[in-house]
């Protein structure tokens, strides 16, 4: 919750530095770029550090990275000086996702459900993180930023608190690994292309929609915000709901559904006028935030022997592409408008679901196999 509180505020700071500093809306975005690209570079590399060693400490570490990182935007007016401290951000939750999925799913024993809940502790952390920027930087100014390095200490707290697990033998970590006891790459690429398509448009949405409801909606300055909690406590829901579907149905069929219903609640979020429109808002949270979780544990599923790197590609490319898209989005609105150029977002589900069509659900697969019907009916 609090290393994602970090990557939600990146998002919630762009008005204000649209509005105080005075900035394009390009030049804002280009603080996501400098988060996203900073964590999308490093992020492989920390996966593959978690395939060989188990990397704990570095969990509380890279909280503090994400939270010092925030903290430091009151510092300097400077746009470098800015967007250094927000690759400093971006650094510490690259650090953190690989070893802290994988954490997870030990302590979770694999556990869709409760890996869901894991990836809802980051929901809540984005969904709390525009209310926080909005009730410090919103009242005081961008100056108050630090007082946001207080998440952060409360997270290492937390890790710290928590106690060591014991692999038992025979969890649903082993049983993958001996069951599958191959990566299936062919199908996690097809994946991270859906995952890719996801972050275009999640962060899209999470950069500009404030915006968007202030201009277009007609929503006032201190309520526009509100909009931006909306979309990420929706996901809260679509994240828990997410892990108990797929103990009843195959987590492909769940991702082709979701993005497929994401077509038309993001056209009329975009379309729709009037108070209809925060309807579409929570509908599209909702249905971009089934995935989540999901995505996580499948992708640990196509390559059991690269735990680390399937969850720090999957966590790390749920945000950080679409940072790196967020400045194209940005430099289009200075030329057509912020309305049409978020138009394009509605067709990046349409491909996802493509890409998603006819791949199977390794644990469903094995399922199906007379050997390891038990251990397939355990794991789902």
């Amino acid at each position: 919750m609090t290393v994602d509180f970090y990557q939600g505020a990146i998002a919630a700071l762009v008005p204000f530095l649209v509005l105080e500093r005075g900035w394009s809306y390009a030049a804002a975005a280009g603080i996501v770029l400098s988060s996203s690209l900073a964590s999308s570079i490093v992020q492989p590399v920390f996966g593959a550090l978690g395939d060989r060693w188990q990397l704990r400490w570095l969990i509380p570490v890279s909280i503090l990275c994400a939270g010092a990182g925030i903290a430091g935007v009151a510092l300097s007016e400077s746009f470098w000086f800015t967007a250094a401290v927000a690759a400093l951000s971006g650094i510490g939750v690259a650090a953190f996702h690989p070893a802290g999925a994988s954490r997870a799913r030990e302590l979770s024993g694999g556990d869709h459900v409760l890996m869901s809940w894991f990836s809802l502790g980051g929901n809540i952390g984005f969904a709390l993180a525009p209310l926080a920027v909005a009730a410090t930087v919103g009242v005081l100014g961008l100056s108050a930023s630090p007082v946001l390095m207080l998440p952060a200490l409360t997270g290492v707290v937390a890790v710290l608190m928590i106690r060591r697990a014991r692999r038992q033998e025979g969890d649903a970590t082993s049983m993958i690994t001996s069951g599958v006891g191959r990566n299936d790459w062919r199908s996690f690429v097809r994946m991270s292309v859906a995952i890719v398509c996801r972050s275009i448009v999640f962060v899209g949405i999470g950069s500009f929609i404030v915006l968007f409801m202030h201009q277009r909606g007609g929503v006032s300055e201190d309520l526009a915000p509100a909009s931006l909690f909306v979309f990420y406590l929706g996901g809260a829901f679509g994240t828990a709901v997410g892990g108990h579907l797929a103990r009843r149905w195959p987590r492909t069929t769940i991702l082709r559904t979701s993005y497929l219903l994401a077509i038309p609640t993001i056209a009329g979020m975009l379309l729709v006028p009037g108070p209809l429109a925060w309807v579409f808002i929570a509908l599209t949270s909702v249905v971009l935030y089934v995935p989540f979780s999901l995505h996580v544990t499948l992708g640990q599923d196509y390559l059991p022997r690269h735990m680390g790197t399937a969850s720090g590609v999957t966590l790390g490319l749920a945000v950080s592409v679409g940072g790196l898209a967020s400045p194209a989005i940005g430099a289009l609105a200075d030329v057509v408008g912020l309305a049409y150029a978020l138009l394009p977002l509605i067709a990046l589900p349409a491909v996802a679901f493509c890409v998603l069509l006819g791949m199977k659900d390794p644990v469903r697969s094995l399922d199906t196999h007379p050997a390891n019907a038990g251990a397939g009916a355990e794991l789902s």
